[in-house]
């Protein structure tokens, strides 16, 4: 009679987990640039400084956007003078309509002038477009700079955006939310945890997978753009019948088990669904509390008689 190894079967916690390759990104990421050609007469900022949104970073050479704006602003205050002169001229019908209407074009074009020059001048301070983080200074007080050359970064890393590609088939199971767990070699052992912010509107035609991207809080800053990641994408729990892998007895595409009852067993044909390392969820086939063998199943057919390991064999009856 053969021995065999059984399990109960039972419901146990099961979540649908996937596992991929991810990058670092900043939260908000940018190159700090001049918008016009010109030289640097201060530098506001050190090396890795945090800074807040509309701080001064650098002044450029203002001298020659000054002067324009106050010419500009010296002829706008002209003919405003000339305006209001002529608005009293014009209620005496003193002026034409037609003088009138060239001295209002006049105005109009002086408070655009003014407009321009003050944009020019504005351009000449160079301010933090958010909070962040500045990088490294690549330039110097006299530095003529042009606005292709990068002066320095400034990275928002108080939250980390992780992109990852999953493949197509576990895309029923991506939703806003997901529980998302993180791993990065320089920190060996540590789990950064976070949730699913988007999925991509499309799917690679090529690698016939998705983008996902998640958000990580790094408040803390440990997490630096750019890191190469491990990312662990769960979704919720929930209690399921599961069977150690080993109990399947596969044919072609079918899978079968061998159910203990009343000391023999019988061959049933199950369905499986999710599986993780060692284990497989039964969909099919099967109830809780049936008693399966899981080891010993090569010597076995339908009908089998079989002894449970550690169970103590039966002694048949002695006749009166």
């Amino acid at each position: 009679m053969p021995v065999v190894v059984t399990v109960k079967l039972q419901e146990s916690s099961f979540a649908d987990a996937v596992e991929a390759l991810g990058t670092a990104k900043a939260n908000e990421s940018v190159n700090i640039t001049a918008k016009t050609a010109n030289r640097i007469v201060s530098i506001h900022f050190t090396e890795g400084q945090q800074v807040k949104k509309g701080d001064v970073l650098l002044e450029l050479d203002g001298v020659e956007a000054s002067a324009d704006l106050a010419v500009a602003e010296a002829a706008l205050a002209d003919t405003r003078s000339q305006y209001k002169r002529s608005t009293e001229l014009f209620a005496t019908k003193a002026l034409s309509q037609a003088q009138m209407d060239q001295i209002q074009s006049t105005l109009r074009q002086n408070e655009a002038r003014v407009s321009a020059a003050q944009g020019r001048m504005n351009e000449t301070i160079v301010r933090a477009p958010f909070s962040g983080r500045v990088g490294l200074r690549n330039v110097s007080v006299g530095s003529y700079v042009t606005p292709a050359a990068v002066i320095t970064t400034l990275d928002d890393t108080s939250l980390i955006k992780l992109d990852f590609s999953v493949p197509e088939i576990y895309l029923t199971m991506l939703a806003n939310g997901l529980e998302i767990q993180a791993t990065s070699t320089a920190y060996a052992g540590v789990q950064f945890k976070g949730k699913v912010a988007s999925i991509d509107s499309r799917i690679d035609p090529v690698s016939r997978s998705v983008i996902v991207r998640g958000n990580i809080d790094n408040r803390d800053s440990r997490l630096k753009p750019g890191m190469f990641m491990t990312v662990r994408l769960l979704r919720a729990e929930d209690m399921v019948l599961t069977l150690p892998e080993q109990a399947l007895v596969p044919e072609a595409d079918r899978q079968f088990v061998f159910v203990v009852s009343d000391g023999q067993v019988k061959k049933t044909e199950i369905t499986v669904g999710r599986r993780r390392p060692g284990e497989v969820e039964v969909l099919k086939g099967l109830q809780m509390g049936d008693i399966v063998v899981s080891e010993g199943t090569q010597k076995l057919v339908d009908g089998t008689k079989v002894r449970v390991a550690g169970e103590e064999p039966k002694r048949p009856e002695s006749k009166s």
